[in-house]
């Protein structure tokens, strides 16, 4: 019997939908196939996930046709030529427009799958179930799909909403530490946006979150996960295609992308480099006269309590080379670097007036030859 432990909706119209977070959901058959109105069922998932999961979700679908695709592993993996081998396995399926895909994986699979239906026959629908911490409390939820060019990353995609998104925290009991640390950098992302006392909550609660083990611990997980998705459902809900508040969601993320397209997608997760980025942000922050030293040491403390990096490390790159790397961001307005900054921890900005000379010393800083 399944325990859904909480529900909320991202209220969007006739694009609206549910997101389940519990424990044992990919035991409910009911709860994904009332989702699911035609016949025709795609599951994708990956190398890694497909032993794990694969044969569970696909008990749940009984009453339908199923057909599988299975993608290689990693970020590097997410190219237009991937997505167009499950356009090639839709075809051979003969699959119409009734279709329905499930994304069943990580950010990766997730921004892959969404992309595919909606381009598929001009747009199918698709169904999350997030398997990783970083998809599970961002990625999974919003509509935000595409893929990475080499010159820069999601810079091809689609706004497509899923019909529902459900998140089974057993899936987080196979995933390795360093991956749930990755997921903790977007968890710390909404405490540092606009909730304080979740800061706080985090801060006294991190090592049990991150345990995870105990009924006690997983309910403390469940309600990280679903204050994230609640943040999130509602900004969606009032900036759906990201013309507005929803852009604050990028805090760290230009930085992040830069240090992923500058070393090579998969130097470091995702969750590493926005880490990086978000900490960054409030070194800038302090400079531009917003953030205390304490302030900083805070992002910092919560960052490194979590696992995550604080520096590029041991990797060369100059300042310049994160710079234009950082340039070729989607954020990038008329030439101008976008940046999500700190008013204060709890409450962000977005930026393009910022000292250049600020930014500047913060590259340097961080980078190296």
């Amino acid at each position: 019997m399944s325990n859904i432990q909480k529900i909320l909706n991202v209220e969007l119209g006739n694009k609206s939908y549910p997101i389940y977070i519990g424990n044992d959901l990919l035991s409910d058959k009911s709860c994904l196939e009332k989702h699911i109105s035609g016949q025709q069922v795609m599951v994708v998932t990956n190398t890694t996930i497909e032993p794990l999961y694969l044969e569970k979700v696909k008990n749940l679908l009984s009453n339908f046709e199923v057909q599988v695709a299975i993608l290689p592993d990693g970020e590097r993996h997410k190219t237009l030529e991937t997505v167009n081998s499950i356009f090639d396995a839709l075809l051979e399926a003969k699959f119409d427009r009734s279709a329905t895909l499930i994304a069943l994986g990580g950010g990766v699979v997730g921004d892959i799958t969404g992309f595919a239906a909606a381009s598929y026959q001009r747009g199918v629908d698709f169904i999350q179930i997030p398997t990783t911490l970083l998809s599970q409390v961002d990625s999974s939820v919003g509509g935000k799909t595409g893929v990475n060019h080499a010159l820069g990353k999601n810079m091809i995609g689609a706004f497509h909403q899923p019909r529902a998104v459900i998140i089974d925290i057993d899936t987080l009991d196979t995933l390795p530490i360093r991956e749930f640390s990755a997921g903790m950098a977007e968890v710390i992302k909404y405490a540092l946006l606009g909730n304080i006392d979740f800061l706080s909550d985090l801060e006294k609660n991190i090592d049990s979150i991150k345990g995870g083990l105990h009924q006690e611990d997983k309910e403390l997980l469940i309600d990280a996960i679903y204050r994230c998705c609640a943040e999130k459902a509602e900004i969606v809900s009032v900036d759906e295609r990201e013309s507005g508040v929803r852009r604050l969601l990028n805090l760290g993320h230009t930085f992040g992308h830069g240090i992923e397209n500058a070393l090579g997608y998969g130097t470091y997760l995702h969750g590493e480099a926005v880490a990086i980025g978000m900490y960054m942000a409030a070194k800038l922050s302090q400079l531009e006269g917003n953030l205390s030293v304490e302030d900083v040491d805070r992002v910092k403390s919560i960052l490194t309590l979590a696992g995550l990096p604080c520096s590029i490390g041991k990797y060369n790159i100059t300042a310049t080379q994160l710079y234009n790397a950082m340039s070729l961001d989607k954020k990038v307005i008329d030439g101008n670097i976008r940046l999500v900054l700190f008013l204060y921890l709890g409450n962000a900005y977005i930026s393009q007036d910022y000292s250049e000379e600020n930014l500047n010393q913060v590259l340097s800083e961080f980078c190296h030859s």
